[in-house]
């Protein structure tokens, strides 16, 4: 990926952490939401974290996109301490190496599927024919190249999905992490969007961080975490992977 934020990358693991607490709130009203949790996750895997609500996973997720810092203890992506980078460096981080896809889709209402794509290029300072290029190729790897021109108003919540996640392939990341990404979905349009989701990382080698309450979700990963009151209760390669 070409890209003017320096970093030193070194041959660690992806993404791990090292002893991470994160507390919410002080004194009496203090909230463990992880307790000293060990973790690492590698180049090209696909990962599922589960749990209950209050365990510890959606914590877990906004560390891993550099949208929260431990309280203790340490984060590494690619050997680098993202617990010492400025809020401005963290930014940079997430806005070339992380995509993020969440429940809510994310889109702007009164803004064509290909101008949404497209946004995450805006902020790169990307120039106006080479945006419109990458966020066509994006919107065609999701299968919605032709309907570039739709605003989200005018596609099923399945289409949206896609053009969300088409926003989150368009600057080639490193990672893509997908909160509860098939909540809205009935489950045939679920099915589409994790097969998709697989074929990325199958086809791509992109590391897919996914979290959700979906069991039958959770199966197209190759691996599955579980949470349970700030730490982690089990972490097992997933023999049943759809």
């Amino acid at each position: 990926m070409k890209t003017n934020f320096s970093m030193k990358i070194s041959e660690h693991s992806l993404m791990e952490f090292k002893g991470v607490t994160k507390v919410y709130g002080t004194g009496s009203a203090a909230m463990p939401a992880l307790k000293g949790i060990d973790l690492r996750i590698g180049r090209g895997e696909f990962v599922a974290v589960m749990g209950p609500s209050g365990s510890g996973k959606s914590t877990c997720m906004n560390l891993l996109g550099c949208l929260d810092t431990p309280s203790k203890g340490i984060y590494l992506f690619e050997g680098v301490d993202v617990g010492k980078l400025s809020r401005d460096r963290r930014a940079l981080l997430r806005r070339h190496y992380l995509g993020f896809v969440f429940q809510g889709f994310n889109l702007l209402n009164r803004t064509s599927a290909l101008e949404n794509v497209e946004l995450p290029l805006v902020y790169r300072g990307i120039a106006a024919h080479e945006r419109r290029e990458s966020a066509l190729r994006a919107l065609d790897a999701v299968g919605l190249k032709q309907w570039g021109t739709h605003t989200p108003g005018e596609l099923s919540g399945g289409q949206q999905q896609r053009v969300a996640i088409a926003r989150a392939i368009v600057t080639d990341p490193k990672v893509l992490l997908a909160d509860e990404p098939t909540g809205n979905l009935d489950s045939a349009r679920s099915r589409e969007i994790m097969e998709m989701l697989s074929a990325f990382n199958r086809e791509y080698g992109i590391t897919i961080v996914l979290v959700t309450h979906d069991a039958d979700m959770a199966a197209y990963a190759k691996r599955i975490i579980r949470f349970l009151d700030g730490i982690i209760d089990t972490d097992e390669e997933n023999g049943k992977m759809i």
